[in-house]
Order: C-alpha cells, then structure tokens, then sequence
C-alpha cells in the first residue's frame, strides 16, 4: 500500500521547521527580498495588519511581530505572479472549474475587472465603469433589494464593511450573508446571553497574569500561531494550560519560538499543555460540566471541613443571576451521563477541575472546536457558567476568549454586518443619513443559500472570500450560485467561486492589505481592522498595487453604489477618496469609536470598551446570567456508534492553509506530505475494519434527508484521536457538510458533527 504521503511530523510547532516554510513561501512568490522587507512592517504601528488571523498585537510590540501563517498570507498576496486577461484567454471556465484551489490560486494575482461571456464560456476584460453600469442596472432592475445577497469576508477593512453595509440599506434590505455564520455565531449569541455582550473579555495583557488558561477545541499552531508565544511564556512562568481537544496537535503540546536564540540553537521546545484531555466530538459541554460538578463537590467538602470556600460567593450574590438553578441542574447531571458523553473519565475531568480551583485567574479560550456544532450556543453558556462559579470574569487575568479567525470578522460585525441588526444601529444611521433604513431582519449564510435554491434570490455579491468552497453541501451551493442572474466577486486571486458564474458574472480585482492605496492627491490611505482582543489598529499597504487596473475594496463599493443608487443620500466617491470621511460616520453612528482618526493613529490602535470587563452586564437580568440547560439528549458521537461502520466527521485546516486558502499541500505538524485527501483515524478502527493506512475510501454522508453526499477517493492516515471519531481537510470534505444540519440558535454548518461512513475503493 502506498503510505509514502505519511512521513515524520514535527517535533515541536515553529522551530527551524517554520523559518525553514517562511523562505520556502517567500522564494515561492518570486519575490523573497521585496517579501522579507515587507514582513518587518507586519503588525507594526507605521504599516499594515497582518491579512491572517484576529490574534492581538501587543503593547510591548518587536520588529518582528508575525508568524509562518503571516508569512504565508504575505507571499500569497506578494506573489509576482499574474492572472492577466490572457489566462482567462487560454482556458474555458469549464477547464479552470478541473483545476484544484491550490492550482487556481497559484495562477496569481488578478489584474484586470472581468466579465463572463457565456458564449465562448470564458472570462473578457471590461472597464470599470462598463462594469459598475451593468451591476447597477441588474440590481435596480430586481423587483425586490431582498432578491439580492451581499457577502463579507473578514478580510474586509472597518471602513470596506462600513460603506458596504450603508450602501445595502441603502438599497434597501439586510441581507448580509456573512463569514462569521459559518464560525463564532454561537460565541456572539451565547455571550450576548451571558454577560450582554458578544466579544472577548480580555486583552492579550492578560494572558501574562493569568494562573491557568483552558484552550478549548482550539488549534492555535495552526489556525493562530502567534497565540503559541503568549501560551509559551505564560507556561515558563509556571501557568497551567489544560487542552480540551479530540486531536492531538503538536502546537499545543511543544513549542519551539523562533524569536528565542537560545532555544533555536539548542533545538528545544517548550512544553505548552499541562493537561491534554482528548474528548469525543460533541463532548465538550459535558467535560465542562463535569469540571462544575467537581468544584461543586470541591465547595461542599470545603465547607464541611470548615475550610474556605471554593466559590467566589461574592461574586455570585452581586453580579449573578440564576445560579440555584444552575447548581440544581448540575447535581441533577450524573457522573455517567457526563463520562458517556464527554468520553473522558472523571478522574480526568476532575484533574482538570483542580487545576481551575488552584487557580486564582483563569482564561477560558475556544474556536471552532466548539462553535461548530448542533449545541455550541449551550455549550458556550456553560463555559460561561463554569467561569462565574470562581468570579473569572471582569478582573485582571481572567476572562473569556472566543479566538476569530480572519483578521477582521469582528470588526466587519461591529461596523453594521449583521443581518439581525440592532434597532440602536438602524436607528442611528437613519437619523444621521436621513433615509429610511429597511427593519426586516435580512438573510445569514445559510438562508441565503435557500433562497438561491428556490429561486427567490437572483444576485449575489461578494465582497472578499471563496463562498462557494466555504460553505457546506458544495454541490448544491454551485447549482445555487449557477441560477443566478448575477454574481459578483470582488478579489484579490481566482478562486473557485469564480467558476460558478450567473447569467452576468464579474470578477473585481481589488487591491491586497500589503499595497498602498493611493486617493485622487497621491496620498496614502490609512484602514483599520479589530483584533480579537477589540483592539482597533490602523493600517496601510507599503507595496506597489500588482495593476494600475486594481482598484481598493472601499472604491469598488462606492463604484457599484453609485451606479445603483446614485449620490442623493451619500456622496460615494468623496468617501471613497477619504478614508477618514467614512472614519467619521463610523464615529457619528457606531458606540465606542468617538475621536475615531486621532486614536486610530496612535500606536497599537485603541480599544473599545468592553462593558462585560468591567462587571456592567448588559443583559435582561441586568446581571451575568447562568444557563441551566440540560446536556444534550445525544451527541454525533453517540449516535454513530449506533450504527454499523458509522463515525463521526470533523473537517479542519491543514497546517499550509487558511481558511479556504491552500498555500502548500504539506501538513508537516500531523505528519501528511504532498496530499489533502486523507482522513485521519485511530489505528485501533483501522484494524477493526481490516483496513490499513494509505487505503483508499469514498466518505459517504450518513444525513438522514434523502441527498446522496460522497466525497470520493480519500486515504487514510492512522493518528491520535478517539475511536470512533475522525477528521479531515475543509474545503475537500464540506461536500458531506448537510445544509439542513445547523447549530440551534446559531444557524452554523455542523462542520465538526458530520455522521459518515466509508466505502472501500479498489486499488489502481
């Protein structure tokens, strides 16, 4: 069998292993000078934020503030090469749709605005003005503004999404599919819920106080690397890190900085986790369960010994509320529900238990591990809960830390992204822009996507991203996108959304994070992002646009507003020419951002105020709100042991990826070289289906309505993980992602509760 695909995986995350990515991506993009010089202005109060993860800057900042992922997306963006109208020419759409995403995308950068003609089945360069004329007059030509889709990415700049959102209601719905329903919607709900507000409650300040932080359903060496240095140090100076993870992953185990010489040149690492605990999928919310019903015990002997108390009672009584029930529901939660469920044993999980009652501040940290399935809202609650028991909210080295993947998903929200807007926000845009701001709550991801289905939406426009292969059921995803009477991608590289053009489809090529933008007087302008830490930094591109043709993400959208709805309300290009005029009805309309340009242009940014922090909860109770639901009835887990041959699915990144972006095909932290096709699985379910590593499978979607989903021809890689669990690459294995499959409250795909079971291929 061939297994050459597997080899010897990293001894440690980062190390030489990840200087030694960073020139290999650098050289890649053909311009490893002009790149490394690029990379020292990564993160840096004179220039750019980093266009990968959401992780925080600190105070105390270096020259070298970046890591392999930022070096990564850099030379992805820097590459020298172009994807001109001549490689439009060369092949149909048709034949690029064969390609691979790392193939498309290796094509370069985009050059020219591109228009789809149907006749020849090729993309045809258009003018700029030609092209804004045609979306205008398709989308004043619906019947309906509700007919129409606008995307956000979380590349997107606070001052892209703020103009975007202003121009839809302009036009007059809110639908406002958007990246973050397919990630930390659950965060955003449950938190609202629990302490009334939807964000983190720390600063990255805080990792350096605290006594023990817990990373849940997280994979930080991959997703968000920085984040290894913080956990690191907070390690060295004795803080425990307790991992909840079904998949062992070398970032959370070992650590080598490769910002500290001594430890490069004595080829160590760090140890990260204190305690690796590897649940069931879907077992998270009992795990944390399991920790409160032992501090609950803890609390019960300590006060019959007469020793001090475990609880924070203080906290409790004044800033709590509903914790009777909550404790209730807890000692109604048997030991054996709890260990079936979460697939730990209590002795572990009360380990765990001790390391948080040692502590006097805890962090609680979590990603898409946990967001990603049927109860990630409850499960938040509860990881919510568990923290109020010890008062780990609101003081000095404590807090909750939902992590965000793109670096600007939480600021596209916060600036007016949201399809359930707020009437505050509606109602602040109405009074300052005098016009009548549409009320109807507006379409997410998933809604969106019906209503292409069935044939009540017939424009989509997207404003950053890879819809069509971020999304869930990609076959039916494509056949929605293909009915269209018009899409619209604006980008920086072909990707595969591009190939499922409309009726009308255009491809806009805007300018990368890395490259100035230049106003009508030369001047260059200046953008912000929000970190996951809501700090709010300031940035500008130091690089020469790939074209004189591209042109920003703001231009782009005042371009196409313009030609929709014309000036009467906002003068689109005056704020298209001046970042800081958008800058100042951001400040005029949104909470927090007051004296917006002069704090934005101090070092490291401002933070806007997190009420939840300083103990002022904004929630019906006017207090921190327990939840007292019950676990759920089952999990993907437990119900695919009910069937023969049945396991429950995971899709994550590979290690030279991010998000839907494929840099390399290499996956050196799991071991897995020069293949994405691979599931990986516990040697011991291997030998129960007579299977060895390297054979080859189809995986067969196990969804209970009717659909045949099968992702075909992938191998498997035998790995530390639970038994009856596995895992493999997004976007490759979202095709067995069900639509009709989505997180209670939060409408998310439950990409990390996928039911399947396999399908034995033949040998070649």
């Amino acid at each position: 069998m061939d297994t050459k695909f597997i080899g010897k995986k990293s001894a440690a995350a980062g190390g030489w292993g990840a200087l030694k990515s960073c020139g290999k991506q650098l050289l890649q993009s053909g311009m490893p000078i002009s790149g490394a010089r690029t990379m020292l202005k990564a993160n840096q109060p004179d220039g750019f934020d980093c266009p990968g993860c959401a992780w925080g800057d600190p105070e105390h900042g270096s020259s070298f503030e970046f890591c392999e992922n930022g070096v990564k997306a850099v030379a992805w963006e820097a590459t020298e090469k172009r994807a001109t109208p001549a490689f439009f020419a060369e092949k149909t759409v048709s034949q690029l749709r064969q390609l691979t995403d790392y193939e498309l995308e290796l094509n370069g950068r985009l050059t020219h605005p591109m228009r789809y003609d149907a006749a020849s089945d090729r993309y045809l360069p258009v003018a700029w003005k030609d092209a804004f004329a045609e979306i205008g007059s398709i989308l004043t030509g619906l019947d309906n503004p509700n007919r129409a889709e606008f995307y956000t990415s979380g590349r997107a700049s606070n001052e892209a999404a703020f103009l975007y959102q202003l121009f839809v209601r302009v036009y007059g719905t809110n639908n406002f599919p958007d990246c973050s329903n397919m990630c930390h919607e659950a965060s955003g709900i449950a938190m609202r819920q629990a302490v009334g507000v939807g964000k983190g409650t720390v600063l990255l300040e805080d990792f350096e106080e605290a006594d023990a932080i817990f990373v849940i359903g997280q994979n930080p060496g991959t997703n968000h690397p920085r984040m290894l240095g913080d956990l690191r140090r907070a390690a060295i100076r004795g803080a425990r890190v307790v991992v909840f993870n079904p998949i062992r992953e070398r970032g959370l185990e070992r650590f080598s900085d490769p910002q500290d010489k001594i430890e490069m040149l004595k080829g160590g690492s760090t140890d990260i986790a204190s305690l690796y605990l590897q649940p069931q999928l879907g077992g998270d919310m009992a795990a944390v369960r399991g920790m409160a019903k032992a501090v609950l015990a803890a609390e019960n002997a300590a006060v019959s010994a007469g020793l001090p108390s475990v609880l924070d009672h203080a906290f409790l009584a004044e800033h709590c509320a509903g914790f009777a029930e909550y404790r209730a529901a807890v000692e109604a939660t048997s030991w054996a529900d709890i260990e079936d469920q979460s697939g730990l044993s209590r002795q572990e999980i009360e380990r765990a238990a001790d390391v948080y009652i040692d502590a006097e501040r805890v962090i609680c940290t979590w990603a898409m591990g946990v967001t990603q399935h049927l109860h990630s809202v409850a499960t938040i609650r509860e990881i919510a809960n568990f923290m109020f028991l010890r008062g780990n909210i609101g003081r000095p080295g404590a807090g909750l830390c939902p992590v965000r993947g793109h670096s600007n998903v939480q600021g596209d929200r916060t600036v007016g992204i949201n399809e359930k807007p707020s009437d505050d926000l509606l109602d602040a845009l109405e009074k300052h822009f005098r016009f009548t701001v549409p009320r109807e709550h507006g379409h997410n991801v998933l809604a969106a996507i019906g209503a292409m289905l069935d044939g009540s939406a017939e424009a989509f426009i997207g404003l950053g991203g890879n819809f069509a292969r971020a999304t869930p059921d990609s076959a039916l995803v494509e056949k929605a996108l293909r009915r269209l009477k018009l899409t619209v991608h604006i980008a920086t590289k072909p990707n595969h959304s591009h190939l499922m053009p409309g009726e009308t489809a255009f491809i806009l090529p805007c300018l990368g994070r890395t490259e100035m933008d230049l106003n009508t007087a030369g001047n260059s302008q200046l953008m912000s992002v929000e970190d996951s830490m809501s700090m709010v930094h300031g940035s500008a591109g130091i690089n020469r646009p790939a074209s004189p043709h591209l042109l920003s993400e703001v231009a782009i959208i005042a371009g196409i507003a313009q030609a929709t709805v014309g000036s009467a309300v906002v003068g689109w290009a005056e704020l298209a020419d001046d970042h800081d005029r958008i800058r100042d009805h951001i400040e005029a309309t949104i909470p927090g951002f007051e004296n917006y340009n002069a704090r934005l242009r101090k070092p490291r940014g401002f933070h806007l105020r997190n009420t939840a922090a300083h103990r002022e909860w904004d929630t019906p109770a006017g207090k921190a709100s327990f939840s007292c639901e019950a676990l759920p009835d089952e999990t993907v887990h437990q119900r695919a042991r009910k069937g023969e041959g049945r396991f429950a699915l995971q899709t994550f990144r590979s290690h030279d990826q991010y998000n839907t972006t494929i840099y390399g095909l290499d996956d050196r932290y799991r071991g897995v070289y020069g293949e994405r096709q691979v599931i990986f699985i516990h040697p011991a379910d291997l030998k129960a289906m007579n299977a060895e590593a390297g054979d080859r499978v189809d995986v067969v979607g196990e969804h209970d309505d009717g659909i045949g989903r099968i992702a075909e021809n992938f191998r498997f890689v035998p790995h530390d993980i639970p038994r009856g669990s596995i895992a493999g690459y997004y976007p490759e294995l979202n095709v067995l992602v069900p639509l009709g499959s989505a997180g209670r409250e939060s409408d998310t795909p439950t990409s990390k509760s996928i039911m399947v079971s396999f399908r034995r291929r033949q040998a070649a």
